[in-house]
């Protein structure tokens, strides 16, 4: 893909000499032959802004005229002709002008690509005459080469031509040569170069012996590498691909691994994998990597950089592979450099981890929003067919079970929220001494007469502000399965503490910020996690028990209620030595809350009656039918409205009296907080009752509080929902 600003360049460049040759033309046809220097000034105005360094040359390569742009560049090397004006940039530049002045002549203009010491350069030119040449130059993005530039490659590397001159020269092998050279006969002390054997170096510091690797380039062009060796002879390649400094593995054709140096033998886990074919000891394609071998061994694919995984049981090891051609005793061959790329791809895999607990997460939170609709109808309508049953009807017993069932899918309902952190807390100032002394009858029962529970507080421990009750609920998933993970018995610790962090405690992709937190740990004695599923346990519905034996939702539920907190949860588990969950809650330095007062009544066995209008604003049909009848049922007036909308033109005569709004908070259109705010403008007496699938706290955070307003959680009862709006009332 070439960068849209390129190609803009690259057009207007493009534009611009054509302009100018057509200019010249032109003045030439007007004017003559007399008047040629004329043009020739004319030109020189119109190249004379232009960024790339552009001539203007005779037939003979003689400068005629030249842009500041050429000054700048060519100041050390300026010549009286273009040819010894470029002699510094790359070798035999006569040869390549003479062949594009000659393109030049035939076609009109000619341009090639050359590269240089200082990347690719672009030469351009146009005939403006039979005698005259416009000549452009200009530097050209370096091209990637295998991830990398063949500048800053640490192996030694040239470029050579057709006719055997040196075009190209990286700083390894100008370093290793003392000096830049311009042709192979003066660079090797015998010609031809063989490819695959020890070849002679003439350098500045005498003769090197080196071993030569080929790759056939572009346009007849040969890239030619140099490997140090330690002794003359075709069979010391071995000793001289040991002491590179890259990691590298030569292939064969059929994807055998011919040779690896101790580099690559140690990314691979020590073993060279000589014999083995590359798809033994690596995988990640999703495709046969012989496949990808046999591609790029052909020239048939321009990628040849891929990142794999190195099989190996000890770790986890990415490596990026760069495959290259080469010939070595006239066989072609590939070398795979390597690259570690282990720290990229942890990166990746955890950016990715969480987003997909981010859209999970998403998820969930809809999936409980819809599921507390759907359960508002079932458990409410059997409310109401239970108020025409007494306990010696037929149906009774059943109907009694849909009832229970509901509130067992209203429950794991609401541990989808506390994953997606969309769930209503209740927060109040708690000391965990007291909160786990509260809890220790029931964990103990949990834990059963195998198990032995042992609590050991820090005797300074501070306060801390968290939902009670859900606290439990965290403390209680973490008992369960430090104790399932202990079969045949054990000790589970709970162990709390105060703890000082004067740095951010950076772990598990998660900043603990500096200052005092109250440490919760539980830690057992059973089989422990493996270690390539230690990212896994918070994630829903992922479980290692049997079916039937658990939902996978207790961690993932801890972790939802910890982090919605404003606390941490970080896991350590040795298989087979135990697991340790620790938990850090930030210490709550104001003063002694109370506990607030649930604002959802518990429910009541007498029923209330009430008198009252009362507008019920819900876009599920099936939820509006039954909040309806068992609000008529407790004798208050209902009047329904499908929408924000309908209710808001309901409201709009001024003669209708209406004492509490029950309003869904999400629905199509104007949403309940919206046109609660608005209607209250006309009636602010009017006492509102917010319903939701969602939580309280995940609406309008950024809106002001609705006044003499409360909020009843979806799936709500019969009774909860009459004596919700009989305190509003009352």
């Amino acid at each position: 893909m070439v960068p849209a600003g390129f190609v803009a360049h690259g057009v207007v460049a493009a534009a611009t000499t054509l302009f100018c040759v057509v200019a010249v033309k032109f003045l030439r046809d007007r004017a003559g032959t007399g008047a040629r220097n004329s043009a020739i000034g004319v030109l020189a105005s119109f190249i004379e802004k232009d960024a790339a360094p552009s001539f203007v040359t005779d037939e003979e390569g003689a400068v005629l005229t030249a842009n500041i742009a050429a000054g700048v560049r060519f100041a050390e090397s300026r010549s009286d002709t273009l040819a010894g004006t470029l002699r510094m940039v790359f070798a035999n530049p006569s040869a390549v002008l003479y062949r594009l002045q000659c393109r030049a002549k035939l076609d009109g203009a000619a341009l090639e690509d050359v590269v240089t010491r200082r990347g690719h350069v672009r030469l351009a030119v146009h005939l403006i005459s039979d005698h005259q040449f416009l000549w452009r130059i200009e530097d050209m993005p370096e091209r990637a080469q295998s991830g990398r530039s063949s500048e800053t490659l640490p192996v030694p590397m040239i470029t050579t031509g057709r006719s055997g001159a040196v075009l190209f020269m990286n700083d390894a092998a100008r370093t290793l040569v003392g000096e830049r050279v311009k042709s192979l006969d003066r660079l090797f002390v015998s010609m031809p170069v063989q490819p695959g054997c020890v070849n002679t170096l003439s350098t500045s510091d005498g003769q090197v012996d080196v071993m030569v690797a080929e790759n056939n380039s572009f346009a007849g062009r040969r890239e030619l590498y140099f490997l140090p060796a330690e002794q003359t002879g075709p069979a010391d390649h071995g000793a001289a691909f040991e002491t590179l400094p890259v990691p590298m593995i030569k292939i064969a054709p059929d994807s055998r691994i011919l040779s690896s140096n101790k580099l690559a033998a140690k990314l691979l886990g020590g073993q060279t994998g000589e014999g083995m074919s590359l798809g033994q000891v690596m995988e990640g394609l999703g495709r046969p990597i012989s496949d990808w071998l046999q591609e790029a061994l052909n020239g048939q694919t321009d990628k040849n950089t891929e990142f794999l995984r190195i099989i190996r049981k000890d770790k986890e090891v990415f490596v990026q592979v760069t495959l290259s051609r080469v010939t070595e005793l006239g066989e072609p061959l590939l070398i795979a450099v390597l690259n570690d790329a282990t720290e990229l791809k942890t990166l990746e895999a955890q950016f990715v981890q969480s987003q997909k607990m981010q859209a999970i997460g998403q998820l969930a939170g809809g999936v409980a929003h819809d599921f507390n609709n759907l359960l508002t109808a079932i458990s409410g309508h059997c409310d109401l067919l239970l108020l025409r049953h007494d306990q010696g009807d037929q149906d009774y017993g059943d109907l009694v079970q849909i009832n229970q069932n509901a509130n067992r899918a209203a429950a794991l309902v609401s541990q989808l929220l506390a994953f997606s952190r969309k769930q209503t807390l209740r927060p109040e100032v708690l000391d965990l001494r007291d909160t786990l002394s509260d809890l220790t009858h029931l964990l103990n029962r949990l834990v059963g007469e195998k198990v032995t529970l042992t609590l050991s507080h820090d005797p300074v421990l501070k306060s801390i502000r968290a939902d009670k009750r859900q606290l439990e609920q965290v403390l209680m998933n973490l008992v369960v399965n430090a104790r399932d993970a202990m079969p045949t018995g054990g000790e589970i610790r709970i162990e709390t503490e105060v703890m000082s962090l004067s740095a951010p405690l950076n772990r598990d992709r998660a900043t603990v910020p500096s200052g005092d937190y109250v440490t919760v740990k539980v830690s057992d004695q059973g089989v422990g996690i493996a270690t390539d599923k230690l990212q896994k346990v918070f994630e829903p519905f992922y479980t290692t028990k049997r079916t039937g034996e658990g939902t996978g939702l207790g961690l993932s539920t801890a972790y939802g209620i910890v982090k919605q907190s404003g606390g941490y949860i970080f896991l350590d588990s040795v298989p087979g030595s135990g697991t340790v969950f620790t938990l850090f809650f930030p210490v709550h330095e104001g003063e002694v809350e109370t506990a607030p007062v649930a604002r959802t009544p518990a429910p009541s066995s007498a029923p209330k009656q009430g008198e009252g209008v009362v507008l019920l604003v819900e876009d599920e049909a099936p939820v509006r039918a039954f909040a309806s009848r068992a609000l008529r049922l407790r004798g208050y007036t209902v009047l329904e409205a499908e929408s924000a909308e309908d209710a808001l033109r309901t409201l709009e005569d001024p003669g209708l009296t209406v004492d509490v709004f029950v309003t869904d908070v999400v629905m199509p259109g104007l949403d309940g907080p919206t046109w609660v705010r608005k209607a209250l403008e006309a009636r602010p007496d009017v006492r509102v009752v917010f319903v939701s699938g969602y939580a309280e706290g995940a609406f309008g955070d950024s809106q002001p509080t609705v006044p003499n307003s409360v909020f009843l959680p979806k799936p709500f009862s019969l009774n909860q929902l009459t004596d919700t709006v009989h305190e509003q009332l009352h």
